[in-house]
């Protein structure tokens, strides 16, 4: 058995739809599951006596919270093996240690305590753009969330950039007996001089058969391992962040690529990846491509 799926709990509604999809998740892929809760409860709350008489009001409700959403995954799949851990620690910092030893981590979109108008909890944000495994924000429309449309959507950026996401996009599509669309957004630049050696022809044409190129560069190794997939290649001219916000409509799943570097405040999600993290109908797959 592989390494879990980790998901982060604390008891809100968002993170509750998380562990349904986290559940579901580790039922496709045969994999354990496993509940994490964090939390600098200690640094407000004392320390519980050495004869075990008084236990912090925090820590009780840190135990509801994982033994809720415990016997929620359970009540989902009781195949699924679940392990749970109530971690005294920062939850970015925890999550993101647990990242390390893990398939992927699962977060919901906002967490407890987060005001309504934000889009995205604050948590998710710090983990997505700072984990060294992939990240999944379970997020979107009762349709993307429940995976009726049979189609993961896999976002195809610049070279060295996607390698792993595309790697991660076709398992999942594999897995789920469902097509992968591969979009490369393409956009001829506004100060393109007339004169380029290569624009021999018509511009716009150029700059789509570079990305049809990209595309077929990105998949010829990692598609050779999954030869069952129907993968659909589409070019479009227009901003990737929109393009990719609009498809994501009609996807269970959106995975795009992340440069990582190792030095631990490496934030390197770009605009695509905020917009979709924020914005997108269904969850999004953040898969680093580490240096």
């Amino acid at each position: 058995m592989g390494l879990p799926v980790v998901v982060g709990v604390d008891g809100s509604d968002s993170s509750l739809l998380a562990v349904d999809w986290a559940t579901d998740e580790a039922t496709r892929h045969g994999l354990p599951l496993r509940l994490v809760y964090a939390s600098l409860w200690e640094r407000y709350e004392g320390v519980v006596t050495s004869a075990g008489l008084q236990r912090p009001a925090h820590q009780v409700m840190a135990d509801n919270i994982v033994g809720t959403a415990a016997e929620r995954a359970r009540r989902r799949n009781p195949d699924v093996k679940v392990t749970d851990g109530v971690l005294p620690e920062d939850p970015v910092d925890a999550l993101l240690r647990e990242s390390g030893n893990a398939t992927a981590v699962v977060t919901g979109c906002r967490g407890r305590g987060e005001l309504q108008g934000v889009l995205l909890g604050t948590v998710s944000l710090a983990v997505a753009g700072r984990a060294s495994g992939t990240v999944i924000v379970v997020r979107g429309d009762e349709a993307g969330l429940r995976g009726t449309h049979e189609r993961v959507l896999l976002g195809a950026g610049e070279p060295g950039t996607s390698g792993a996401a595309a790697r991660f996009a076709l398992r999942e599509a594999e897995v789920r007996h469902c097509v992968l669309d591969v979009v490369r957004a393409w956009r001829r630049p506004a100060h393109e001089p007339m004169q380029h050696p290569l624009l021999t022809g018509d511009p716009a044409l150029y700059h789509q058969e570079r990305a049809s190129t990209l595309i077929d560069a990105l998949l010829q190794d990692p598609a050779a391992d999954h030869p069952d997939v129907r993968v659909n290649r589409t070019t479009v001219e227009g901003s990737a962040h929109r393009v990719l916000l609009h498809r994501s409509a009609a996807a269970d799943l959106v995975v795009i690529g992340a440069r990582r570097s190792h030095d631990p405040r490496g934030l390197r999600l770009g605009r695509v990846g905020h917009t979709l993290l924020h914005h997108a109908q269904c969850p999004v797959a953040v898969v680093p491509e580490l240096p």
